[in-house]
């Protein structure tokens, strides 16, 4: 039998407890001071998480491959949670800030939340090519025949055009500029109210890789730029695409 412990009760009294009960609250106090240091760390990562509102500043870069090309991106720049791993996937959303076409970082923060209204992100798509033609090809057979003729002046050379109505595009405008031996340079806005409540309500699409299409949405700011934001997204794509053609 184990001997007891003697603890002074304070009126002279002994009050004897058994060794094995004082090391079972001992142990009882210890657990309940590792839980609560665990509950601690749980609940700094879950704030953490919590602030970071689904981004992440990580730059882990990720080999993923759409049909038959390979694009290699960083975290920090890949839109949605569930995307951010090697391997197939039927399309990638990104998200960059401009001008520094740049992820997210603390920071960048302010821009990829918006604070203040702020409207600086660029929102780019790869996926399998469904079309043969990108947006500036579609001009001729397609969006010169959906257009009013009659256009308003826009930033940078741009050319509004006002969709017909048997178009199916009547909350959209379509901004066109002829680019010297090559393609016009064709986005489709949404106008109104609309745009207003869109973060990037201009989208315009080209072809790169072997068979992608990539897709860019940008907004109405940075319109009278389009010229260096067309030119910004390209090399991007160019590079994450020939980092994968150099391993």
């Amino acid at each position: 039998m184990p001997s007891p412990a003697i603890i002074d009760a304070g009126d002279g009294a002994p009050l004897t407890v058994r060794t094995g009960f004082a090391l079972k609250l001992f142990y009882v106090f210890a657990l309940l001071a590792l839980a609560s240091a665990a509950i601690g760390g749980v609940g700094k990562w879950a704030g953490q998480t919590i602030a970071m509102g689904g981004h992440t500043d990580s730059r882990t870069v990720h080999e993923i491959v759409i049909g038959n090309d390979v694009v290699n991106v960083p975290d920090n720049m890949i839109r949605f949670e569930k995307a951010r791993q090697d391997g197939n996937a039927p399309r990638l959303d990104l998200y960059v800030r401009w001008p520094q076409m740049d992820g997210y970082s603390a920071e960048a923060s302010d821009a990829f939340n918006h604070v203040d209204g702020e409207r600086s992100i660029l929102f780019i798509s790869f996926e399998p090519r469904m079309m043969s033609r990108d947006m500036s090809h579609r001009f001729a057979p397609i969006y010169s025949n959906l257009i009013e003729p009659e256009s308003r002046p826009g930033p940078a050379g741009l050319r509004i055009h006002r969709f017909t109505e048997a178009s199916g595009y009547v909350d959209e405008v379509l901004a066109v500029a002829d680019e010297p031996g090559a393609e016009p340079f064709v986005m489709r806005c949404l106008a109104g109210a609309a745009a207003k409540e869109s973060l990037a309500p201009c989208e315009r699409d080209i072809h790169v890789g072997k068979d992608l299409s990539l897709s860019y949405r940008m907004p109405p700011e940075l319109a009278g730029e389009w010229r260096a934001v067309e030119e910004k997204v390209r090399d991007m794509a160019n590079r994450f695409l020939r980092s994968a053609s150099h391993r």
